[in-house]
């Protein structure tokens, strides 16, 4: 009797042996931040196997200090995924928004009622709150599987299957070299290099402005009230989190810059000039930080066996905190488009199928980024003609309902088609 020798078996057994030692999932999601985990909690119920890579741990990820303006259209979704009664109690309600041209006396103030709400237009979210519901989520999931610290490249978009190479990110850290899936999810951020690498290209510009992100204590408490006060140097936002106000103070890079230079007590009396004198002293908790500000839109969104989602696909200015809620509604479209598929018998990675999202998601996105666009050019000028022509605007804005309500209900994203995940919410209140 022979026995059979490793050169006796033929090349076509070797590539079947290799192909099966390959993990395959449904979808992979690179980028395990809030977006890319939305879209791994969305797909939850499907029974499609899931798996997301990440560059960082999972408790380096969640130890950001970002806070987001978190829209009515954030809240429906996440009640849909089920996490809302988790992160309720950690978010902060705003009740009233306070827009004003720098000092000019028209105040415009929206309320609940001027969009048919009942107590609440939105809520401040810090970062980890949101990223330790979503990653408990996936945590607990036997459809998900967490790979990570590692980066992925995609090296290959097949007919049937999408092949990634999987390195670690640090020493120690185990990973298969290689997985594949039907479809990939890139939500690895504005330089995302899956988008890069497949040659998707994008339009914007980098503004003349960069932001300063800082928390302040306030010896008044600041009533739930969210400021909008636009500056001849940028819009300058005031969001209430906790014992504390998140402040985003936009101005040209070169201002921005001495600012930040600044010691605390200086910096401090610059703020209170442009804070005003309503809650009182002024103290800094934390560091403060320093962004530039961009606007970029891809021209497409995906790609045969690939979907951008979040800043991935789109950056906008951070004035009206639309950035992070834009990527949430992208997440639960996406969703709804690979359900869709599935329920159709359709192969959800083929970008006739995706072309659905790109559809949906691409030209929503065009209007917030416009809007924010306009707003901030509109607002950062001397120019007489347009300070009256905006302040026109104002006027019009305080005093046309049906005016206040379509901008109240286009800022907190509940103007246009919402994904099934907020519909959810609706119906189950």
């Amino acid at each position: 009797m022979l026995l059979d020798r490793p050169e006796m078996h033929s090349e076509s057994d070797v590539a079947v042996a290799e192909s099966a030692a390959i993990p395959t999932y449904d979808v992979a999601i690179v980028g395990g931040g809030i977006v890319g985990l939305v879209v791994a909690c969305g797909l939850r119920q499907t029974g499609l196997k899931v798996v997301i890579i990440e560059a960082l741990t999972q408790a380096t990820a969640a130890k950001q200090a970002q806070a987001y303006a978190f829209s009515l259209s954030s809240a429906k979704i996440f009640q849909g995924l089920g996490l809302w009664d988790q992160v309720r109690s950690s978010l902060e309600p705003f009740r009233r928004i306070r827009l004003s041209d720098c000092d000019w006396p028209d105040v415009v103030e929206f309320w609940p009622q001027d969009a048919g709400m009942q107590t609440e237009l939105g809520y401040v979210a810090a970062h980890n709150t949101l990223l330790e519901a979503l990653q408990g989520a996936v945590n607990r999931s036997p459809h998900c599987t967490w790979i990570g610290p590692a980066t992925a490249t995609v090296l290959d978009y097949g007919a049937d299957w999408a092949e990634l190479v999987i390195a670690p990110n640090g020493e120690g850290v185990t990973v298969p070299s290689r997985l594949r899936a039907k479809l990939v999810v890139a939500a690895d951020g504005a330089r995302s290099p899956l988008r890069e690498a497949a040659g998707i290209p994008r339009r914007g510009w980098a503004y003349w402005q960069s932001c300063i992100v800082a928390a302040v204590k306030a010896e008044q408490h600041h009533q739930n009230i969210a400021y909008e006060r636009f500056q001849t140097s940028g819009p300058f936002a005031i969001l209430p989190l906790g014992d504390v106000c998140r402040l985003v103070w936009t101005a040209p890079h070169a201002e921005a810059q001495a600012m930040l230079a600044l010691d605390d007590p200086a910096f401090l009396r610059a703020l209170s000039q442009r804070f005003g004198p309503q809650m009182g002293q002024l103290e800094l908790v934390g560091d403060r930080y320093l962004f530039p500000v961009r606007l970029m839109q891809c021209d497409r969104y995906v790609g045969h066996r690939l979907a951008l989602a979040g800043d991935a696909a789109h950056c906008c200015h951070p004035v009206g905190g639309q950035g992070l809620n834009m990527g949430i509604r992208d997440a639960a479209a996406l969703v709804d488009v690979i359900q869709g598929a599935i329920a159709r018998g359709e192969d959800f990675g083929q970008v006739a199928v995706l072309r659905r999202y790109d559809r949906w998601r691409r030209w929503g996105n065009w209007v917030i980024l416009a809007f924010t666009d306009l707003l901030d050019r509109l607002f950062s000028t001397q120019l007489w003609p347009v300070v009256w022509v905006r302040r026109l605007g104002l006027a019009a804005l305080k005093r046309v309902p049906p005016l206040k309500s379509l901008a109240l209900r286009l800022m907190t994203g509940l103007l246009g088609k919402m994904p099934s995940l907020g519909r959810l919410a609706d119906s189950n209140p």
